[in-house]
């Protein structure tokens, strides 16, 4: 055990598989699958991918998550997306035989499963239930990214884009042996607020205000990476869009 967690070594054996996109495959092809892949684990801070990169081959994130960004020439950054365990990432570049669109960094200790690009493409050709993972990820990608426009595109302020990804995460609690008798939500955080600036568009200074102001109204107790939603309603309230 590493990181405080097991290691997957076997898909086989994953209790997970079931429950992840990709990872739901027949015995055949994951006895297959088995065969191609390389399992590492990464501490947080970790570059799978780096954008303008040449693609060497996709990444199942089995454990932890990964934040996806890209940077403009004159060096300003913005996170597109955060990753969960079961997704594949650079999976459009290896497909497309592209650079890399993005850069992809571990938010926390992961373990991940990498396939090489050519392996992956026989992989692809040779078993037609991977195709449709495939195409179910590129669209669960391609609903992200809506996701994202329209609520960096069409959120009014910045306390309703800050809103807006708390109400998000809410949707991924924190387990708690008192949860289902309070209405308090618990979530953990582990981005910065430069990284929660560079999601929203905005500044570091501009997060931390709203932040503040969010605590004081008593929406929003934070200690360490575990943040407590306490009044999932008011936050409602300022999502119009």
């Amino acid at each position: 055990m590493a990181y405080n967690f097991p290691i997957i070594e076997d898909c086989l054996k994953c209790t997970f598989r079931e429950h992840r996109l990709f990872c739901d495959l027949p015995s055949n092809a994951l006895a297959k699958l088995q065969t191609i892949k390389a399992t590492s684990v990464y501490p947080k801070g970790s570059m799978l991918c780096l954008e303008g990169q040449a693609a060497r081959g996709i990444f199942v994130l089995c454990t932890g998550r990964a934040k996806l960004s890209t940077t403009s020439s004159e060096g300003k950054s913005i996170i597109l997306r955060i990753a969960e365990p079961g997704e594949v990432l650079g999976l459009t570049a290896t497909v497309s035989n592209t650079p890399y669109e993005a850069t992809v960094e571990t938010l926390e200790p992961s373990q991940a499963n990498f396939i090489a690009q050519t392996d992956f493409t026989r992989f692809l050709l040779e078993y037609p239930d991977v195709g449709v993972k495939v195409t179910q990820q590129l669209t669960h990608n391609c609903k992200c990214a809506y996701n994202e426009i329209r609520s960096l595109g069409l959120s009014s302020s910045v306390p309703e884009k800050i809103a807006k990804l708390l109400l998000n995460w809410a949707e991924h609690p924190l387990d708690s042996p008192s949860r289902k008798q309070s209405a308090e939500i618990s979530i953990r955080v582990t981005l910065t607020q430069e990284e929660i600036a560079q999601f929203t568009g905005t500044s570091r200074e501009t997060v931390s205000r709203v932040l503040s102001d969010f605590k004081k109204k008593g929406w929003l107790r934070t200690k360490g990476a575990t943040w407590s939603i306490l009044n999932k309603g008011a936050l409602e309230n300022l999502v119009t869009t």
